[in-house]
């Protein structure tokens, strides 16, 4: 099993090791690797640079280190989309061969709050739709979302309804339509309301989206912030040389 060596750096050579092990099944999804001494051994290379390749795996996502207990491999995202163009979740749970669903959890409506007056430059009168809602696959809960609003964007009946797409709602009308949007990207860990809603043990990790919704006008018309699972989910963009 000793890795062969060439000119690269030995722990980016440990890296490939244990991905390609990863992806012939040697080491499976959510197995226990062995021990830091047994896996240094086997690979001819000293611990310090087994460290350093477990660090950068850890922070891709590929492997997940619990304290006290052990290294396992993570989970495979199932659903992977790039973020240069505005797709719905469900679009990407379909492409996967699942079929998506929706748990609604709450929906109201209050005065808005500093930050969604500064966000869609409203007034303090201006009444703020807020909405809670769990995205499934085969019914398993996958991503947590709360989007914000303004009341007067949206159908008089909107909050009586049982389902329907926030962004198909905007646009009833056919005085609003959503044109590109702002997203923001955060890592975090355990989170204490998405977490347990989406059943995950406390070392999953979660990916943050925040994105504001613009119509053509450049209104910010919605704002979403949405809970990923980060072993079920992952993003990628395409970057340009310019």
């Amino acid at each position: 099993m000793t890795i062969k060596v060439d000119h690269r750096h030995l722990y980016l050579q440990v890296i490939d090791r244990l991905k390609q092990d990863i992806d012939k099944g040697i080491f499976k999804e959510k197995e226990k690797l062995p021990s830091e001494f047994e896996l240094a051994k086997s690979l001819g290379v000293s611990r310090a640079t087994l460290r350093e390749a477990l660090r950068l795996l850890e922070e891709e996502n590929v492997i997940v280190r619990r304290h006290g207990v052990g290294t396992f491999v993570n989970s495979k995202p199932i659903f992977t989309s790039g973020i240069e163009q505005l797709s719905s979740v469900s679009s990407m749970i379909r492409k996967a061969g699942m079929e998506p669903g929706t748990v609604y959890l709450s929906s109201m409506q209050a005065i808005p709050s500093e930050d969604d007056i500064l966000r869609f430059q409203c007034g303090d009168e201006q009444s703020i739709v807020t909405m809670e809602r769990v995205r499934t696959a085969n019914d398993e809960p996958v991503v947590y979302c709360v989007d914000k609003v303004p009341k007067n964007y949206l159908p008089n009946d909107f909050l009586i309804r049982e389902e329907g797409s926030i962004f198909t709602a905007l646009e009833e009308s056919g005085e609003i339509h959503i044109s590109y949007a702002v997203t923001y990207i955060d890592p975090v860990g355990y989170h204490e309301i998405a977490s347990p809603t989406l059943n995950c043990e406390p070392e999953t990790s979660l990916l943050v989206l925040k994105q504001l919704h613009y119509d053509e006008n450049d209104r910010v018309v919605l704002y979403s912030k949405n809970y990923f699972r980060a072993d079920k989910f992952s993003f990628h963009v395409v970057r340009k040389r310019v």
